[in-house]
């Protein structure tokens, strides 16, 4: 057996034991931890599994929640609440035919199964309609609600006739006697690329804007004699405001978005009152080329 130096124990009388050897206060603890299957990392799991023990409050719950499921299923699977009639109020501009076309939901359809959002959705595809709202009326309807575009201005392309919105869309055709359309400012394009407007169709918002300024003038407005004033819009010369009869014409011309925008209107028309004072019946033509520039064309009299 080798000793150490004197002052210096060796390593087995300073250790105690043979290098490599286990404490035997150690051994207990492992042999603990072998015997249980979860081990010390797992001792919050152990604490999870105890306080997870279903108790009668919890298994009350977990009782009304499946009663509720069961209680969902049942109402989507029963026949007692199936559609039998689909209430649409009376419309103006839509038939009903097209309302019900675009619900396109028959009858006997499960109620609690319906989504009414893609019904909503094809309403408000209709040109005549600008919202719509639909709704289940238990235990056998449905109620849709459809609000209807305003009619603000008759757009006429050559023979046809169309109702306009605020927004610019031509949304109806206008009736041909139509008291509703009759009144409304009435404006007559025969350009080129007018031919194709249709319902469904917008208008350029250019066209829009000027068209509603000219078209909400009234002989009042101008200090006119006329009985009423039309306006037409041509390639030629634009836009033009019209007396009835007619006695003379204004050319107010073509707008742009930036170089020549309708914002001069009001502009032209005051000029317009101002080249009118005192002569209306002596002019026939008025050419307004901005709110401070125009001139006029007398009317031709007869030879001396």
């Amino acid at each position: 057996m080798r000793l150490g130096r004197p002052g210096r124990p060796g390593r087995r009388a300073a250790v105690g034991r043979p290098i490599g050897e286990v404490p035997r206060n150690r051994r207990p603890a492992r042999r603990a931890e072998a015997a249980h299957p979860l081990g010390r990392r797992d001792r919050g799991l152990r604490r999870f599994l105890s306080r997870a023990r279903l108790t009668p409050p919890r298994a009350a719950a977990l009782l009304g929640l499946l009663a509720c499921v069961g209680a969902m299923y049942g109402l989507a699977a029963t026949p007692a609440f199936t559609l039998a009639r689909t209430e649409i109020a009376e419309l103006r501009w839509t038939t009903r035919e097209a309302a019900l076309g675009a619900v396109a939901t028959p009858d006997g359809t499960n109620l609690f199964r319906l989504r009414t959002a893609p019904i909503e959705a094809r309403l408000r595809a209709l040109p005549g309609v600008a919202d719509a709202h639909v709704t289940v009326s238990l235990p056998d309807a449905l109620v849709v609600e459809i609000q209807e575009r305003e009619a603000i201005l008759s757009w006429a392309v050559g023979d046809a006739r169309f109702l306009v919105d605020r927004a610019g869309v031509l949304f109806a055709a206008a009736p041909p006697e139509g008291v509703a359309a009759a009144a409304l400012p009435a404006i007559a394009d025969s350009r080129a690329t007018s031919a194709g407007l249709a319902v469904g169709s917008s208008l350029d918002p250019v066209d829009l804007d000027a068209a509603t300024r000219l078209g909400s003038l009234v002989p009042a407005d101008i200090e006119s004699s006329a009985a009423s004033l039309i306006v037409t819009v041509t390639d030629a010369t634009g836009f033009v405001v019209e007396t009835v009869p007619r006695t003379w014409t204004a050319i107010f011309g073509l707008y742009t978005p930036s170089l020549r925008t309708p914002a001069m209107i009001p502009g032209q028309v005051r000029l317009l009152r101002s080249l009118l004072a005192g002569r209306e019946g002596a002019i026939e033509q008025v050419i307004l080329a901005d709110e401070d520039s125009g001139t006029f064309i007398p009317r031709p009299t007869a030879a001396p």
